[in-house]
């Protein structure tokens, strides 16, 4: 059995259902979650996870909570043997912003779990951040519009984290997981235009005006960093990695395909 943390999200919700469809036993852990092969708990609260951990060979980890030793303790204690953790891309890139998913990562490395690292650069689904705009007034805003990162597809992610789960080639690996190509905030915006057949017009923010919305819900470290990756990425944070094809066995999908199947949300 897998334990598949955050099952409600983005990568989440699509891990589950590829290892469902594959007949492998999932309990799906969320916070507000229900159904059957579910348990809703909380990684911020280590003390009530061995319920939800009970059974399971493997886990699939968010960066969530503050105590990942004890999270790693408890699905020890629970019987599992192998750890994958959904990490940031800015963990090796940008350390003292990304302090957060280091600990993670340490946590895990120390674990003496089996255990694969999976760095992710930015998701495709982060454009859900302008589907309010976008159905209200066919308008998204972002900053640096024309600076260029190879964001992923979030169900890449998933299969990515499927395979890993699933075998034992990967074990004491870290991925970076990028899209096959830098895209812009304009050009993402323009590809959810060509995606709902209807002109989408993008609004370039100041750096004072998207660190004004980023900082209601982001730390502030959090949201310095991921300003300046966004602003002035690196020659390593613009680059396409190789990791999804070379786990896959196929090239990682284009925005404008994740826009596609997506755009029900921007209507």
């Amino acid at each position: 059995m897998i334990v598949v943390t955050g099952a409600t999200g983005n990568v989440g919700r699509t891990l589950v259902r590829l290892l469902t469809e594959d007949q492998v036993q999932v309990t799906a852990v969320a916070r507000h979650i229900g159904g059957p092969g579910t348990v809703a708990a909380d990684l911020a609260e280590p003390d009530g996870l061995r319920g939800a951990f009970a059974g399971a060979r493997a886990l699939f980890l968010l960066v969530a909570g503050e105590r990942p030793y004890d999270i790693l303790d408890a699905a020890k204690s629970a019987g599992v043997r192998k750890v994958v953790l959904l990490s940031s891309q800015g963990a090796a890139t940008r350390p003292e912003a990304y302090a957060h998913p280091r600990q993670f990562e340490a946590a895990v490395r120390e674990s003496g779990l089996d255990w694969t690292i999976l760095r992710s650069g930015g998701l495709d689904s982060n454009a859900f951040a302008w589907a309010g705009s976008i159905r209200a007034g066919r308008t998204a805003a972002a900053p640096f519009g024309d600076v260029g990162l190879p964001f992923v597809d979030p169900d890449d992610v998933a299969a990515v984290a499927a395979t890993v789960l699933r075998g034992d080639a990967h074990t004491g690996a870290t991925y970076t997981l990028t899209g096959p190509a830098p895209t812009t905030p304009r050009a993402r915006a323009a590809a959810i235009a060509a995606a709902l057949g209807e002109p989408v017009t993008f609004t370039e923010q100041s750096r004072a005006e998207a660190h004004e919305v980023m900082a209601r819900f982001m730390p502030l470290p959090v949201v310095e960093g991921t300003l300046a990756l966004l602003g002035d990425p690196t020659e390593e944070e613009r680059r396409v990695s190789p990791d999804v094809e070379r786990v896959l066995g196929r090239a990682p999908g284009a925005f404008a395909a994740w826009a596609e199947r997506n755009a029900a949300a921007f209507r």
